[in-house]
Protein backbone atom coordinates (compact mmCIF):
# COMPACT_ATOMS: atom_id res chain seq x y z
CA UNK A 1 0.00 0.00 0.00
CA UNK A 2 1.42 3.33 -1.15
CA UNK A 3 0.85 5.73 2.03
CA UNK A 4 -0.38 9.27 1.05
CA UNK A 5 -1.86 12.56 2.59
CA UNK A 6 -3.68 15.20 0.80
CA UNK A 7 -2.96 18.35 2.70
CA UNK A 8 -5.91 20.58 2.84
CA UNK A 9 -6.56 23.54 2.22
CA UNK A 10 -2.69 23.66 0.82
CA UNK A 11 -3.49 21.26 -2.10
CA UNK A 12 -0.05 19.55 -1.77
CA UNK A 13 -0.23 15.52 -1.58
CA UNK A 14 2.29 13.57 0.12
CA UNK A 15 3.75 9.94 -1.14
CA UNK A 16 5.35 7.65 0.88
CA UNK A 17 6.30 4.99 -0.96
CA UNK A 18 7.71 1.86 1.60
CA UNK A 19 6.43 -1.32 -0.11
CA UNK A 20 6.20 -2.46 -3.99
CA UNK A 21 3.61 -0.18 -5.39
CA UNK A 22 0.17 -1.89 -6.97
CA UNK A 23 -2.42 -1.26 -8.99
CA UNK A 24 -4.72 -0.30 -6.28
CA UNK A 25 -2.40 2.21 -4.98
CA UNK A 26 -3.19 4.70 -8.30
CA UNK A 27 -6.56 4.08 -8.15
CA UNK A 28 -6.75 4.90 -4.62
CA UNK A 29 -4.87 7.77 -5.23
CA UNK A 30 -6.74 9.44 -8.22
CA UNK A 31 -10.46 8.84 -5.90
CA UNK A 32 -8.47 11.33 -3.71
CA UNK A 33 -6.96 13.72 -5.75
CA UNK A 34 -9.08 13.54 -8.57
CA UNK A 35 -12.18 15.57 -6.52
CA UNK A 36 -10.01 18.15 -5.41
CA UNK A 37 -8.20 18.90 -9.05
CA UNK A 38 -11.92 19.24 -10.22
CA UNK A 39 -13.15 22.21 -7.31
CA UNK A 40 -9.87 23.35 -7.88
CA UNK A 41 -8.13 23.59 -11.29
CA UNK A 42 -4.56 21.45 -9.87
CA UNK A 43 -2.70 20.02 -6.97
CA UNK A 44 -0.29 23.03 -5.49
CA UNK A 45 2.70 20.33 -4.82
CA UNK A 46 3.43 16.72 -4.85
CA UNK A 47 5.84 15.44 -2.46
CA UNK A 48 7.67 11.99 -2.77
CA UNK A 49 9.37 10.99 0.25
CA UNK A 50 10.82 8.12 0.28
CA UNK A 51 14.26 6.03 1.51
CA UNK A 52 14.42 4.04 -1.72
CA UNK A 53 11.92 3.64 -4.80
CA UNK A 54 10.33 0.18 -3.71
CA UNK A 55 9.32 -0.99 -7.49
CA UNK A 56 6.14 -2.23 -8.45
CA UNK A 57 4.44 -5.51 -7.76
CA UNK A 58 3.91 -6.41 -10.89
CA UNK A 59 3.41 -5.29 -14.71
CA UNK A 60 -0.06 -4.14 -13.75
CA UNK A 61 1.35 -1.90 -10.96
CA UNK A 62 4.16 -0.33 -13.28
CA UNK A 63 1.42 0.48 -16.14
CA UNK A 64 -1.41 1.75 -13.23
CA UNK A 65 2.01 3.99 -12.14
CA UNK A 66 2.43 5.47 -15.84
CA UNK A 67 -1.11 6.46 -16.54
CA UNK A 68 -1.46 7.81 -13.58
CA UNK A 69 1.56 10.13 -14.02
CA UNK A 70 0.53 10.73 -17.33
CA UNK A 71 -2.77 11.69 -16.61
CA UNK A 72 -1.79 14.19 -13.60
CA UNK A 73 0.99 15.44 -14.17
CA UNK A 74 0.00 18.25 -15.94
CA UNK A 75 -2.68 18.95 -12.98
CA UNK A 76 0.40 19.74 -10.48
CA UNK A 77 2.26 23.32 -9.89
CA UNK A 78 4.86 21.59 -7.99
CA UNK A 79 7.00 18.24 -7.49
CA UNK A 80 9.33 17.92 -4.75
CA UNK A 81 11.89 14.41 -4.27
CA UNK A 82 12.18 14.15 -0.78
CA UNK A 83 15.65 11.29 -0.52
CA UNK A 84 18.72 10.86 0.68
CA UNK A 85 18.94 7.70 -2.23
CA UNK A 86 21.35 8.51 -5.14
CA UNK A 87 18.49 7.24 -7.48
CA UNK A 88 15.73 9.50 -6.03
CA UNK A 89 18.37 12.35 -6.02
CA UNK A 90 18.76 11.87 -10.02
CA UNK A 91 15.41 11.79 -10.53
CA UNK A 92 14.33 15.43 -10.87
CA UNK A 93 17.07 15.66 -13.78
CA UNK A 94 15.39 12.43 -15.55
CA UNK A 95 12.04 12.92 -15.16
CA UNK A 96 11.90 17.55 -14.80
CA UNK A 97 12.20 17.79 -18.48
CA UNK A 98 9.44 15.47 -18.81
CA UNK A 99 6.53 16.65 -16.87
CA UNK A 100 4.74 20.02 -16.61
CA UNK A 101 5.75 20.51 -12.57
CA UNK A 102 8.28 22.53 -11.72
CA UNK A 103 11.15 19.41 -10.09
CA UNK A 104 13.12 19.67 -6.97
CA UNK A 105 15.32 17.43 -5.34
CA UNK A 106 15.51 18.27 -1.19
CA UNK A 107 17.54 16.34 1.27
CA UNK A 108 16.13 14.12 4.09
CA UNK A 109 17.08 16.97 6.25
CA UNK A 110 15.42 19.60 4.04
CA UNK A 111 11.73 18.00 4.44
CA UNK A 112 10.27 21.39 5.99
CA UNK A 113 12.04 23.54 3.69
CA UNK A 114 10.27 21.05 0.69
CA UNK A 115 6.61 21.28 2.14
CA UNK A 116 7.42 25.10 2.17
CA UNK A 117 8.26 25.16 -1.36
CA UNK A 118 5.24 23.30 -2.47
CA UNK A 119 3.00 25.21 -0.32
CA UNK A 120 4.64 28.38 -1.40
CA UNK A 121 3.00 27.40 -4.73
CA UNK A 122 -0.55 28.03 -3.60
Amino acid sequence: MLDHQLLLPAGVLILEPKVPLEAEDFAGLAGEVDPYVAEHGELHGLMIHADAFPGWENLEAAVAHIQFIESHHAKIQRLAVVSDNPLLVELPKIAGPLLHPEVKHFPESKYEEALDWLKGAA
